[in-house]
């Protein structure tokens, strides 16, 4: 198995972190991710308290974290408490400034993970403490920005070796099987964080429906957008986009949001029950670029299991990565 300073510091077997993507990182997920050797985390996504509880429960006596849309929690600080009291492993922030809370999770002696987008991000991120940081590349499906994996990840990488060597890396955005696992390592990152390959996984809370429409797809199918937000209603701020498949929905509202923001509350209610349904085409299917080398559903222990040990045969012996398995 591969060992680095991350299965080192958060005593994993594999160098792979699950991404807590909404809705979809439930608790039976992130406990299939930590049964396999990594850390899962639980999606806070835009703050059910019950929900938590219940996925909590769900992921038993694992050892779990969870993540949050940072601009959320400031909404409902009281659930940043709340996961406090399940002990998770590790709690990430992501999408806005970790400092308000930073220091309440450092000082119950619980990592924390900081998911970045640019450079300057990171740097804040440093000087918050964190003790992991994921750089996320705008290849990554749901949330992000503009910068690429492979240009910020080395980058990031520099800058932690230059002003807090003991802080972790973890690359996101685009890692889904062996060969960006192999990458990431050799980009100076310690580990990985992996989004659409586990949502991709029979332990996700994804529909039927949008993992098909998901296997169907390739990374040319995939868009960055803020529509799927107006018609929801959810206030993110301008700054980041979403990575989703391209559909009807897409196509009617895509360059048109000044339109949609006139119908919000119309679009809300078909939209929700849209997304209820597990319908690919009139709400979103938040997957990344990977989707094109995504080509079945299987469970989370057989995706890392293949991703682990194709990584350690590229690592090891420089082998061609046309001969490794599909993801």
């Amino acid at each position: 198995m591969l060992r680095t300073r991350l299965t080192e510091k958060l005593d994993l077997r594999l160098p792979v972190i699950g991404a807590p993507m909404a809705f979809a990182a439930g608790g039976r997920l992130a406990a299939a991710i930590t049964d396999a050797g990594g850390l899962g985390l639980i999606g806070g996504g835009y703050g059910d308290a019950d929900w938590l509880s219940q996925e909590f429960a769900a992921a038993g006596n694992r050892r779990v974290g969870c993540g949050f849309i940072t601009w959320a929690l400031r909404k409902k600080p009281e659930l940043l408490d709340l996961v406090l009291e399940h002990h998770p492993k590790a709690v990430l922030l992501s999408f806005d400034d970790p400092s308000p809370f930073a220091a309440r999770i450092k000082d119950r002696g619980i990592t924390l993970i900081c998911q970045i987008q640019t450079r300057r991000d990171a740097e804040h991120a440093l000087d918050c403490g964190a003790d992991v940081i994921v750089a996320q590349g705008s290849e990554a499906g749901g949330h992000g920005e503009k910068r690429g994996t492979f240009s910020l990840v080395p980058e990031i990488a520099d800058l932690i070796a230059k002003v807090s060597p003991p802080t972790l890396l973890c690359a996101a955005g685009g890692v889904a099987d062996g060969r960006g696992l192999a990458a990431a390592l050799m980009l100076g990152a310690d580990g990985v964080l992996v989004g659409s390959r586990l949502w991709a996984s029979e332990e996700a809370n994804v529909s039927t429906r949008m993992h098909q429409a998901a296997l169907g797809a390739t990374g040319d199918d995939t868009i960055r957008s803020q529509v799927m937000d107006l018609a929801r209603k959810l206030d993110w701020p301008a700054r980041y986009s979403a990575r989703v498949l391209k559909n009807r929905f897409i196509e009617r509202w895509h360059g048109h949001e000044t339109e949609l923001r006139a119908v919000a509350d119309e679009e809300a209610v078909k939209y929700l029950a849209a997304w209820a349904a597990g319908d690919p085409e009139n709400s979103n299917t938040f997957v990344g670029e990977a989707a094109g080398i995504i080509h079945e559903i299987e469970p989370v222990a057989r995706i890392l299991d293949r991703m682990v040990q194709d990584a350690e045969h590229l690592l090891s012996s420089g082998a061609s990565a046309s001969r490794l398995s599909p993801a």
